[in-house]
């Protein structure tokens, strides 16, 4: 497998027209590649032998999906994740199962990667073979306290391990960032483990999240999906200050990329 970060960085989906059909019917042509992935992903996992470089291939598959239907892709920080000389905590917004899909294909190819996840998702039916073998921290996101010891102790457990974590401190996916909503849990994780923290803007509403079944809205081709990743912080002293400044850089992209949206 070709890793997908041996591509040109910062990542720009090339300029082309999706076929007719694709174009024509983009939520039928996208979901039929995708539950055809995440299937093949399913049956590997169900028989333990789905790993690291089978789950980036998914995923880099997933995005070449979406760009087949006219969905652009911006990616730009991954030198970031390249520099980094030790695991690190990712923190996120969270707008869409875009990014739980995708982000595998970025950072995995750097360093071996899970997330903080619902523990429902670990029932999902076939995509829960797949979430069980990459070793997700479960929390209930109900029980706060409870949440918490969860992923500090899992979360240092896997970090020590190597393993990088993954944080949308968001309760829910949302179009709208709201910093008071936004908890401090993946910078009290960093803190605890000694490891730097990554803040991580996402606009993905390309992919809506549906009203009856939340994973599978409208794909909407006309909006570029858009990742981007800055600098390793230190959480020191009560962390508050990395807090804020993860808050201001997610705040600052969104704000950008929707004036740059409004232009267009």
């Amino acid at each position: 497998m070709k890793p997908f970060l041996h591509l040109k960085a910062p990542y720009r989906t090339a300029t082309r027209e999706p076929a007719a059909f694709d174009a024509a019917f983009p939520d039928l042509s996208f979901y039929g590649s995708f539950c055809l992935i995440v299937f093949l992903a399913s049956l590997k996992a169900r028989r333990g032998l789905y790993g690291d470089r089978d789950w980036a291939r998914s995923s880099i598959d997933t995005l070449r999906a979406l760009e087949r239907v006219g969905v652009a892709f911006e990616i730009t920080g991954v030198e970031h994740l390249k520099a980094a000389r030790s695991p690190f905590v990712i923190i996120g917004n969270h707008m869409s199962v875009m990014e739980t899909s995708i982000l595998p294909g970025i950072v995995s190819p750097v360093r071996p990667v899970t997330f903080v996840v619902k523990s429902s998702l670990l029932e999902y039916p076939f995509f829960h073979h797949v979430l069980r073998s990459r070793d997700p921290i479960a929390v209930t996101r109900t029980h706060a306290r409870r949440d918490l010891k969860t992923v500090l102790a899992e979360g240092t457990a896997r970090l020590e391990q190597g393993i990088s974590v993954i944080v949308f401190p968001q309760t829910t996916r949302t179009r709208r960032f709201d910093p008071s909503q936004f908890n401090s849990i993946g910078v009290k994780l960093a803190q605890r483990a000694g490891v730097p923290v990554i803040p991580l803007a996402l606009m993905t509403d390309a992919w809506g999240n549906g009203k009856h079944l939340k994973d599978f809205g409208r794909i909407d081709p006309s909006k570029k999906a858009r990742f981007s990743f800055g600098e390793p912080l230190w959480a020191g002293g009560r962390g508050s200050d990395a807090h804020q400044a993860v808050i201001r850089f997610i705040g600052g992209r969104l704000e950008k990329w929707r004036a740059e949206n409004a232009k267009a």
